[in-house]
């Protein structure tokens, strides 16, 4: 997916500053100015720990368009260094008519770029009121911490965006994927939704177990 100079350089913007807004409530502080992992030897620590190449192929105009909606992570399980940094980010394509489901983060906000394309996002508060906005290229729009959010991609062009969360490792609850896909007994999940179990097994149909983030 190619990017114009114009989104580059929103991006970069991105990416030297989004973070700082974010740390506030992030990770606790370390007592040391980085941390080598468990099995690391800190006299052998180059400028490639604090390297991530992730997004290489995010960013390769050459590569295949995905058919589906896609992330890649950049937290401390992908990119060591970040332990203890308070930041990570995250690269989300999504297709024509694609969608990131209902989920939360529960230990950051969400600052989200849109890069490349149009976005349709929107997240529900604790007192169940429905925040939406349509989103274009250069836009941002923020979800608060642990609020349960989506974007949708509505149109017929491609669209990227770029997330940055004041957490090493912000997690995230796949709504769909909890409530139906993690064993919750069907007669729990029927009398919930004031449906009946037929109906239930059908929306579990298809729906896979969470990955661990």
């Amino acid at each position: 997916m190619a990017l114009s100079y114009s989104s580059s350089l929103v991006f970069l913007v991105l990416a030297l500053s989004a973070p700082l807004g974010l740390v506030m409530a992030g990770d606790p502080d370390i007592l040391t100015d980085y941390v080598v992992p468990a099995n690391g030897n800190p006299s052998n620590i180059t400028g490639d720990f604090f390297t991530f190449t992730g997004f290489r192929k995010v960013f390769n105009t050459s590569a295949p368009a995905a058919q589906n909606f896609t992330v890649t992570k950049a937290t401390m399980a992908e990119f060591p260094a970040l332990i203890g940094q308070s930041v990570s980010y995250a690269t989300l394509v999504f297709p024509p008519g694609s969608v990131n489901p209902p989920h939360t983060h529960p230990r950051s906000a969400e600052l989200l770029l849109v890069v490349n394309g149009a976005l349709s996002v929107g997240f529900v508060d604790t007192t169940n009121k429905l925040y939406t906005q349509d989103l274009t290229t250069g836009d941002m729009f923020v979800f608060p911490k642990g609020m349960v959010h989506f974007q949708f991609n509505k149109g017929t062009q491609p669209a990227m965006a770029v997330s940055a969360f004041g957490s090493a490792a912000a997690g995230v609850v796949s709504i769909p994927v909890t409530v139906f896909g993690t064993g919750i007994d069907d007669a729990v999940l029927a009398k919930s939704f004031k449906t009946d179990v037929p109906t239930i097994q059908k929306l579990k149909a298809g729906l896979t177990q969470p990955k661990k983030t």
